[in-house]
């Protein structure tokens, strides 16, 4: 863990442009793994205390999962580092049960919508792209976030689907995913990318190449399609029972 916070200083140090979000990939201290007992931090470990100095140093908002144990059960818990130090989280709520995640994790009951600026973000992690309900937009948010650990193997439903969220959200959507092969021996080719509320692809990484990017979205634009293009307003009703 402590090789791999030292290895995203090394890259964070190297962002020169103005910067009001860094995202990291879903487990970014650990990678995903069924060995809670092993890995788990608490929430006041190292990774916890790098974000909010990262955060503060820098003077932005810095997000990314950590796996946490919060009195005997563990958890896939995205966190919001706000430059103050204090902090917001999610904890995911769909388990990759093709992998046993949920014989391992808890999961989450409640979504985050956080504040920045003048955006409204909802930050999600991986499996839960997989479900547009949870992801459903009611006016509450303009941008989308899924961090993850999204296998090469499936790579082509990575992009479909966020695609899918963005459109059907109208909203920007920002999927961030690793690269590399774990500990068993799986796959990550990143194929990170940013897309439009109208399904656009406005900037891609490269698969399988380490690299920071920095992405600016419009706000603007996004709230005048809106008004063009009024989908929202015969969305159906629902109620999510957890």
């Amino acid at each position: 863990m402590n090789a791999n916070l030292k290895y995203f200083t090394q890259c964070l140090e190297k962002i020169t442009l103005q910067t009001d979000l860094i995202v990291l990939p879903e487990l970014f201290t650990t990678g995903f793994t069924m060995n809670v007992s092993s890995f788990a931090e608490d929430i006041t470990g190292n990774s916890i205390k790098w974000m909010k100095k990262i955060a503060r140093s820098m003077q932005v908002c810095i997000t990314g999962s950590l796996l946490i144990k919060e009195q005997e059960k563990y958890y896939n818990r995205l966190i919001w580092m706000k430059p103050t130090g204090q902090y917001l989280a999610y904890n995911k709520r769909h388990l990759f049960r093709m992998e046993g995640e949920q014989l391992h994790y808890a999961a989450g009951t409640s979504k985050l919508i956080v504040n920045l600026q003048k955006w409204r973000i909802r930050p999600l992690i991986c499996y839960d792209l997989r479900f547009p309900v949870w992801s459903r937009n009611i006016s509450d948010y303009d941008l989308l976030i899924y961090i993850a650990n999204w296998p090469s193997s499936r790579i082509s439903v990575w992009e479909t689907l966020l695609k899918a969220r963005a459109i059907e959200n109208q909203c920007f959507t920002i999927g961030l995913n690793r690269i590399g092969t774990d500990g068993t021996g799986i796959n990550c080719c990143g194929d990170s990318m940013v897309i439009d509320y109208k399904g656009n692809i406005i900037k891609r990484l490269p698969r399988n190449k380490d690299m920071t990017e920095t992405v600016t979205l419009d706000l603007k634009k996004l709230n005048d399609f809106r008004k063009k293009f009024p989908v929202y307003l015969d969305a159906d009703r629902f109620e999510i029972i957890v």
